[in-house]
């Protein structure tokens, strides 16, 4: 444990280390800006860019790089070395000024933008985030060091998820402030959202990876039949960790735990070669930058055990896929967590306020958190039976909703359920407390003891845009509910009746029962419940008058943001689906469809020899049939798709080119895939071009 100590860290310029290496006065400033804002001197900004670069140094760096998140849902960076002009004697010198530490200037043209930057208009800013620390990166390039920062455009617009998650940040600490007051608390300064993602993922030997186009390029398969087991032994989830996956786990974890990452839990997951990583919480902000990292170092690890690490949120069909739980909570800088019921939540007021803002603010933007979980992959999940269904409601338990009833109905909780003693009837077991409340798995947005776990994120996505609208929505919410009661003449009869007003307006939202039932479809359309199904159905929920009106009051987005970010969402979903699309056509007219065609051409050579030897050959004539009836369908819609795809790239409006690639293409790939797999359960093992699902799954 003591190695684990002193490995944990030790790729972080951690407050500790710029403790020690910084003057006590630099030092200060550094903590007051990161704390409470404010714009760092040019003469410290020197001084810690130096100490950076030592000891960057010390530990290997030849190159620096602004480490940023532009719009494609991933990171970028472009590494500058230390090098500067040699000395008068041709020696190198290494410098890194203050300067080039805050501020950076990275092309902004190639990166998705929504027609905020022409192709010609280049220019664009990095500017250091002084609340993430920054970090060495150790890859076959050498060791990097990455300073975490915003991106935006030379006119000011925000090109990143960073700079946003910032913007609603603070708004959600100076509405949450105004709360806390009113309820006595004078000694916070800050209130801080903070989050713990779980993440889902796949694991899959190398090998098989690379003979697999649609893995390599679409991150999932396209093609597959059902192998013979799949998940319905329920054996694999929480089953004991294969030696090769474990070997694979251990580095990852060091790896996680060197950049500072608090990797806390592992375990196989439901399907198989499915598994888990979750952190410990942490600053919204920085646990968006860790998952970050979380995400590549699992891929970059994968390579050194031969696997391939799958993110998509769907690879393969008929068992689960991938999500990322959205563990959010928030808390006051002198140690208040807002979302701590306590032992009596019904006569926690505090908590209730706290409770009813946040059923009006997911009641009134349901649309809104439905889209900020949306993404490509995620379309195969949401509703689908294994994850969260596209209705957004909360689901908060036995006890509390209990607690709302007795408010909405009466106006007054005179009390809340208690969990009791769970008894287990063996003499050698303890008995204990249990909590007041059961989970619930299939809720997209669960109340879980002391947070809220937003169930719905897609294991490929970035969290930054969900805890962007978590923060927003929940920010309007507390400065609306904050007007009304800073102005009450009677604050405890005020707060009485705005908590029983916010409950029972939006009581509708909340919902304890089994979220993937066809009567919760029908009963939440009868509440008048959103249920939007798809990515690109949902992007418009960024643009409404609603939803501009929110991010413009708290500047989080203007509208020309709002609108680029709906652009990007179409142009991303066209791009994905396209890429799916050819390389379909692809694997299906160069290796699936000319395997069976061989494998026919075989049946047909044994249906005569068998035929010419006298012999009733009736099971080989229908076998023949059948293959050649799944050729002849497969080559049809092997065409079609071809010609759905060639149409599509001619449709010019970005929002009707993503809608015709949902109800046309997309369509025609199905009818693809159908006859495809059914050749793979016909044709002779030895001929088939592809490996298929039970060797993808199972031999990891």
């Amino acid at each position: 444990m003591s190695e684990v100590t002193e490995l944990f860290g030790q790729n972080v310029f951690t407050r500790g280390k710029m403790k020690e290496r910084l003057p006590k006065n630099v030092y200060r400033e550094l903590i007051r800006v990161s704390e409470r804002g404010g714009e760092l001197s040019m003469e410290a900004a020197n001084v810690i860019a130096k100490a950076m670069k030592d000891w960057a140094e010390e530990n290997g760096a030849t190159h620096y790089t602004h480490w940023f998140q532009p719009l494609t849902g991933i990171t970028a960076e472009k590494h500058d070395a230390f090098v500067s002009l040699p000395d008068e004697d041709g020696r190198m010198i290494t410098e890194f000024s203050g300067k080039e530490l805050i501020k950076g200037e990275p092309d902004a043209s190639s990166f998705p933008s929504g027609g905020l930057r022409a192709t010609f208009e280049a220019r664009g800013y990095t500017a250091w985030d002084i609340t993430s620390p920054a970090f060495l990166k150790e890859s076959s390039c050498g060791v990097i060091l990455c300073i975490p920062t915003a991106f935006c455009s030379y006119t000011g617009e925000a090109l990143d998820k960073k700079t946003p998650l910032l913007r609603s940040m603070e708004a959600l600490s100076e509405q949450a402030l105004r709360i806390v007051r009113l309820f006595g608390n004078t000694d916070a300064t800050k209130v801080t959202p903070c989050v713990g993602p779980e993440q889902e993922y796949f694991l899959v030997d190398a090998d098989l990876y690379m003979q697999r186009l649609d893995l390599m390029f679409a991150g999932r398969t396209l093609f597959g039949a059902p192998a013979p087991k799949g998940q319905e032994m329920d054996d694999h989830y929480f089953g004991v960790i294969r030696e090769r996956v474990g070997a694979y786990m251990k580095d990852l974890n060091e790896e996680l735990w060197k950049l500072g990452i608090l990797a806390k839990t592992q375990h196989n997951e439901v399907a198989p070669a499915q598994h888990e990583l979750a952190p410990i919480f942490d600053t919204v902000n920085i646990a968006v930058d860790h998952n970050q990292l979380v995400m590549e170092t699992m891929k970059r690890v994968a390579t050194r055990h031969n696997l391939r690490c799958l993110l998509h949120e769907k690879p393969y069909a008929g068992v689960n896929g991938s999500g990322k739980h959205n563990n959010w909570s928030i808390n006051t800088d002198n140690g208040v967590n807002m979302l701590d019921p306590g032992d009596t939540p019904n006569e926690n007021l505090q908590f209730l306020l706290v409770l009813a803002c946040i059923m009006k603010a997911v009641d009134d933007h349901a649309d809104l958190l439905r889209q900020s979980a949306a993404d490509v992959g995620n379309d195969h999940r949401l509703g689908a039976n294994e994850a969260p269904p596209a209705i957004i409601s909360i689901f908060l338990g036995e006890q509390l909703e209990d607690v709302v009833t007795q408010l909405v109905e009466t106006g007054v909780a005179s009390s809340a359920i208690q969990g009791g003693k769970l008894e287990t009837g063996v003499s050698t077991l303890p008995d204990f407390e249990k909590d007041a409340t059961d989970r619930n798995r299939t809720s997209p947005f669960a109340f879980t003891g002391n947070k809220f776990e937003f169930r719905s994120v897609g294991s490929s996505d970035s969290i930054a845009s969900p805890n962007t609208i978590l923060n927003a929505i929940v920010a309007e919410a507390f400065d609306e509910a904050a007007t009304i009661l800073e102005g009450a003449d009677d604050f405890e009869m005020a707060v009485h009746d705005l908590i029983k007003k916010y409950m029972t307006e939006h009581q509708r939202i909340i919902f304890n029962g089994d979220g993937y039932s066809d009567e919760w479809v029908a009963e939440a359309a009868r509440r008048g419940l959103p249920n939007i199904k798809s990515m690109i159905e949902a992007a418009c929920a960024l643009t409404t008058d609603k939803s501009v009106a929110l991010f413009e009051r708290f500047k989080i987005f203007n509208r020309t943001e709002l609108e680029s970010r709906e652009e990007i969402i179409y142009e991303t979903y066209a791009k994905t689906i396209n890429i799916e699309a050819l390389t379909m056509i692809d694997m299906a007219g160069k290796q699936i469809i000319p395997a069976a065609v061989k494998y026919s051409g075989e049946l047909a050579r044994t249906v005569n020899e068998v035929k010419a030897a006298g012999v009733n050959a009736a099971a080989e004539d229908e076998l023949l049939k059948k293959t050649i009836g799944y050729i002849n369908d497969a080559q049809t819609a092997y065409n079609k798709l071809k010609e759905v795809s060639a149409q599509a790239v001619t449709v010019k409006d970005g929002k009707e080119r993503a809608f015709y690639y949902k109800d046309v293409v997309k369509s025609a790939m199905d009818e693809l895939r159908s006859p495809c797999d059914e050749l793979e359960m016909i044709v002779d093992k030895s001929m088939w071009p592809i490996p298929t699902y039970a060797e993808l799954m199972f031999e990891v």
